[in-house]
């Protein structure tokens, strides 16, 4: 694994601190209907990405992951401003306005969705792993899904084919502790979601996802293993999410004590704190990030405002290859 620095701190701290204030953003304007729809926010969750960025090789490795998924494509090196645009509907955005807060793409930097159906892409992230295989790329390909996800069958289709054909795939759970509004505890007979990949015989474990260092060294590791052609592993990433399931969730499964409780150990506080006990920034450096990324946030912002919708002849064009289509009226 490359080595954890100096400015692997910084750039961890900046990053997600963008990203929790470029979310920030976006449920500012859901509120004014800037963007509409259905809304998840990754607040809490940043440490995951942070981590596993680190350990990726973003010159040839995938990712693909569900509908909490506007800050990935960022994180692989999409433009920001571009996944803005796509949430205010705009002709400039990555899926040119016609994806949304659900379905953001980004095929130019391997990130391959944002998908809507619960679960759906994880035969999916597996079939991306089995044509990186069978194409001799070396490259690997991390899927992720919530705790609620983890319950489907496509799941055990997608783990039993994986380890039968020793995918380049890491599975990656990313368990917030609750399924919508229904905790772990309440959709199995076992809390420790990792163990599903004991029946499989496939490498899988916990790992305490409040930590980008925890994360880095777990998807490291994984894959290593993938690209030495040894198959799949499934990482119960343990983290928790401050906002609700979407932005119209009145959380009343929670106790607003128990999220204080868990922002005690947010993933950017940490990194900080780290920060500042190494003396690895000054305070001046650090209010320097804190407003270059809120000058970021604004350019976004400004970027999408300013963008048109698209035309409508656009959906026509997006979805009919055939330009002399028939049945058009």
């Amino acid at each position: 694994m490359k080595k954890i620095t100096k400015q692997t701190y910084l750039d961890w701290y900046k990053d997600m601190l963008f990203w929790r204030k470029f979310e920030d953003k976006l449920a500012s304007v859901y509120i004014q209907q800037k963007v509409r729809g259905f809304l998840h926010l990754y607040n809490g969750q940043e440490a995951i990405l942070a981590g596993a960025l680190h350990a990726m090789d973003l010159s040839k490795d995938k990712m693909i992951t569900a509908y909490r998924n506007h800050v990935q494509p960022i994180g692989m090196g999409e433009d920001p401003k571009r996944v803005m645009a796509e949430l205010f509907g705009k002709a400039t955005g990555t899926s040119k306005g016609m994806g949304g807060s659900m379905h953001i793409f980004s095929k130019e930097f391997r990130f391959y969705g944002g998908h809507g159906i619960v679960g759906g892409q994880i035969p999916l992230g597996a079939g991306l792993a089995f044509a990186d295989k069978y194409n001799g790329s070396n490259a690997v390909t991390l899927t992720c899904f919530g705790d609620g996800a983890a319950r489907q069958g496509s799941l055990h289709e997608a783990f039993n084919l994986a380890m039968l054909w020793k995918l380049p795939v890491i599975f990656i759970c990313e368990n917030n502790g609750y399924a919508m509004g229904t905790s772990v505890d309440r959709t199995a007979n076992h809390s420790d979601i990792w163990k599903l990949g004991l029946g499989y015989e496939m490498p899988c474990g916990p790992v305490d996802a409040m930590n980008p260092i925890k994360v880095a060294e777990a998807v490291d590791e994984a894959l290593e293993r993938a690209r030495r052609g040894d198959g799949p592993t499934f990482l119960e990433m343990k983290t928790y999410r401050y906002r609700g399931h979407s932005m119209s969730d009145a959380q009343h499964y929670r106790t607003k004590d128990e999220v204080e409780e868990y922002k005690k150990i947010d993933p950017i506080t940490q990194i900080l704190d780290v920060i500042k006990e190494k003396n690895y920034a000054t305070a001046e450096e650090i209010a320097a990030i804190d407003k270059e990324v809120k000058v970021l946030v604004k350019e976004c912002e400004q970027f999408a405002e300013d963008s048109p919708y698209p035309e409508t002849q656009q959906m026509y064009d997006m979805v009919y290859e055939q330009e002399d289509y028939p049945f058009i009226s």
